[in-house]
């Protein structure tokens, strides 16, 4: 079910897929342009590249992924310890060194989660009692109107789908989850939350309005604009940034379970803000030594962690895995899942790390980007990240962290060839004009 205007779309589905065992990952490979580096990289692409001959086939059905055994998921998680972690990953949140992630605009709300409450008046006045003319998005877990609160502040409001017996319990679940995790957090790269309603059967979110559609939206030039490399990699870091955040920075560790492009909403000014937290999770608290969460799969098909299908253990980890889908995604421009395309083209991730394998990569370039040598070699950097975070095992995947300092290095040195070819382009013309003049 596609919303008429995608930017709200909250859609959520998943297929339980086969899992397709394959060979132990390497992790000594870096992002780089040295021999060894890709030969490194070249054999981490073979042992990932089998996990998608099964994993990533679509449903045929579409399934809702809301679950009774999830009704608790703000609570205290079920955890497997192990001592080795214990206490490894806490110490990261501390102190002076949040960098870009402890500054004003990115500080955590000081509020119980739901105590911002609106009436059912403000409601009705700030959408002009619901009407079908505001109406933005509609999904799972109901409809999405635009709205202007009584200051003038521009919202979204999902008002949750009335109850229909033992869905309306799973709907509750969706909507507790969503309303804890956006009163705990605030960032800049993550939609802002104005409040609730939660009365009889009226379950309402109000959260910030983000006038621009999606990255997926933007991808398929909905809007007639071609996103261009620069855009693309300034939307991956914020993106980075938003999920490092969740995992680094918060009272307790979030996981936000359905990164996709289609949750990455686009500012005026092309800067992205993670939305729907529906099916976020709270993280297992590593200093009593846990290393995972026991819970239902929750996500949409091609972007979930295979080993979180296969065990049901949910990580970190897991939202790094969907990031490296959510990469080639965006260099490509293809969705995960294309099933009009041939059929060694239908998962994508699966088609470039092949490419990649055949020293073919630039082959699966976005053809709406232009193949210039700041692009090339920049494409090829981004791919090697996906490439790491989509490892078949989770200890080998990068953190989310890691991933932002990454992108960081890679944006430095693509503005440093741009201005590079845009020099050797200028000294190009000018020799030609003195020809021309002689």
């Amino acid at each position: 079910m596609r919303s008429p205007d995608s930017s709200y779309d909250v859609q959520i589905t998943h297929g339980r897929i086969p899992y397709s065992p394959c060979s132990v990952y390497s992790d000594t490979s870096t992002v780089g342009s040295s021999t060894p580096g890709r030969r490194r990289i070249s054999v981490a692409a073979r042992s990932v590249a089998g996990i998608f001959v099964r994993c990533f086939v679509p449903p045929e059905t579409k399934i809702s992924t809301f679950s009774v055994a999830d009704s608790e998921e703000f609570k205290a998680p079920s955890v497997v310890s192990d001592g080795s972690r214990a206490g490894s990953e806490r110490s990261r949140r501390g102190g002076s060194n949040r960098g870009v992630y402890a500054t004003s605009n990115n500080s955590t709300h000081r509020r119980e989660p739901g105590s911002v409450i609106f009436t059912m008046e403000e409601i009705f006045r700030a959408t002009r009692n619901f009407s079908p003319s505001f109406k933005i998005g509609h999904g799972g877990f109901g409809t999405v109107y635009k709205g202007t609160l009584d200051n003038g502040t521009a919202v979204a409001v999902k008002r949750g789908k009335k109850s229909i017996s033992q869905l309306d319990k799973h709907l509750g679940v969706e909507f507790q989850s969503e309303i804890r995790t956006l009163a705990q957090v605030e960032h800049l790269n993550l939609v802002k939350f104005y409040g609730c309603l939660e009365h009889e059967d009226e379950r309402v979110v109000v959260v910030e309005y983000v006038s621009n559609g999606t990255l997926r939206d933007h991808l398929d030039c909905i809007n007639g604009n071609i996103l261009d490399l620069a855009a693309r990699i300034d939307i991956a870091t914020d993106v980075a940034h938003a999920i490092t955040y969740l995992h680094m920075y918060t009272d307790h560790p979030i996981i936000h379970r359905d990164i996709k492009s289609s949750n990455i909403l686009l500012t005026a000014h092309l800067r992205a803000k993670v939305a729907d937290f529906g099916f976020a999770r709270l993280a297992a608290e590593t200093d009593s030594g846990a290393t995972h969460v026991s819970t239902q799969v929750k996500g949409t098909a091609g972007y979930l962690d295979p080993e979180y299908l296969r065990t049901y253990q949910l990580t970190e980890k897991s939202d790094v895995y969907s990031f490296g889908v959510l990469l080639v995604e965006i260099v490509t421009g293809r969705r995960p899942i294309e099933t009009n395309r041939e059929l060694n083209e239908r998962i994508t991730a699966k088609w470039a790390l092949n490419k990649f394998l055949e020293e073919d990569a630039i082959s699966t370039l976005d053809p709406k980007l232009e193949c210039t040598t700041a692009n090339r070699s920049t494409f090829a950097k981004i791919l090697e990240l996906a490439l790491q975070c989509l490892a078949p095992r989770r200890q080998n995947r990068p953190s989310m962290r890691r991933c932002a300092e990454i992108l960081w290095g890679i944006r430095k040195d693509y503005r440093e060839l741009t201005a590079l070819d845009c020099h050797s382009l200028s000294s190009h013309s000018q020799r030609n004009a003195s020809r021309r003049e002689g």
